[in-house]
């Protein structure tokens, strides 16, 4: 049972309705409801009786959302006492989707070291799905994530732009292409990222037709396109971070991706705010496309 799968149960009691509860923590509504489901499961118990008119808690949600209600309230209050701004020593919990921040992870660290040098390093490694609502819940102090929208309620602090590329495989006819455009690839099959962020499904929109190969984070990209011989999308950097004898990558027309850092707005304490400052440092320079 996990922090978000409480706070999902709690909203869906509190709205009784499954579109407006996904929609208050920025998601679809089939993952929330897949979440939903996995703790009903988990607790061998339904929680919300469903109809086509209207849901309803169950005798075991009246018993169990006040309880639900009471551990998130306290984790909440252990999370504000903990970032105090006083603070200055402690570890630090980095939630990276994919590369992260790609070749300016030395910098960054050296940055860190030298302004912050009792701090510990963690990482903790995310998906798609889960990228906002690690920073939410506290599970990390701050998130490298691909920035796709649905994180109104989060600093973001955008950090790099980066040109996107199709991930073909190796044998394809389109490997040793030197660019591609729309009309390239219209009609070929792609693998779908998966996270119920409506801004990642428009990052991705391409020609052609998207089937049941779902990947859950960047880092699965390469061995999906190698095993289904589909197309997959990454950014440019993927090609030196996640290489794969399997795959070729290929610059791509359309949308770049973009990376940000995502934390808490109320979170003072001094290595998060020496952090971003290291991301975010040269920040004209690094909004550039091509390699």
């Amino acid at each position: 049972m996990d922090v978000r799968s409480l706070r999902y149960a709690v909203t869906l009691a509190d709205t009784l309705h499954f579109g407006r509860a996904a929609q208050a923590h920025h998601i679809a509504a089939q993952p929330f409801g897949r979440r939903i489901q996995a703790l009903e499961r988990e607790l061998g118990t339904p929680l919300f009786a469903r109809t086509s008119r209207r849901v309803a808690l169950t005798p075991a949600g009246e018993r169990f959302i006040p309880r639900a209600r009471q551990v998130l309230v306290q984790l909440d209050a252990l999370v504000e006492q903990a970032e105090g701004p006083r603070q200055e020593a402690g570890v630090l919990r980095i939630g990276v989707l994919g590369f992260g921040l790609a070749d300016l992870w030395p910098d960054v660290r050296d940055l860190l070291a030298a302004r912050c040098p009792d701090v510990a390093l963690t990482s903790v490694e995310l998906d798609w799905e889960n990228q906002y609502d690690a920073v939410r819940t506290g599970e990390v102090d701050v998130a490298l994530v691909h920035d796709v929208g649905g994180a109104d309620d989060l600093a973001l602090d955008r950090v790099l732009r980066m040109d996107r590329v199709a991930v073909v495989p190796a044998g394809s006819e389109l490997a040793e292409a030197q660019r591609l455009t729309d009309a390239d690839v219209d009609g070929r099959r792609w693998i779908s990222p998966v996270g119920g962020l409506p801004g990642l499904a428009e990052w991705g929109d391409t020609p052609g037709r998207r089937g049941s190969v779902d990947v859950r984070s960047p880092s699965g990209v390469p061995t999906a396109v190698a095993t289904s011989g589909w197309l997959g999308l990454h950014a440019e950097p993927a090609r030196r971070f996640f290489p794969h004898p399997g795959v070729r990558y290929v610059p791509l027309d359309g949308p770049p991706a973009t990376v940000a850092v995502a934390t808490r707005p109320g979170d003072r304490r001094e290595m998060v705010a020496v952090f971003r400052a290291a991301a975010a440092a040269d920040l004209p320079d690094r909004n550039r496309s091509g390699p």
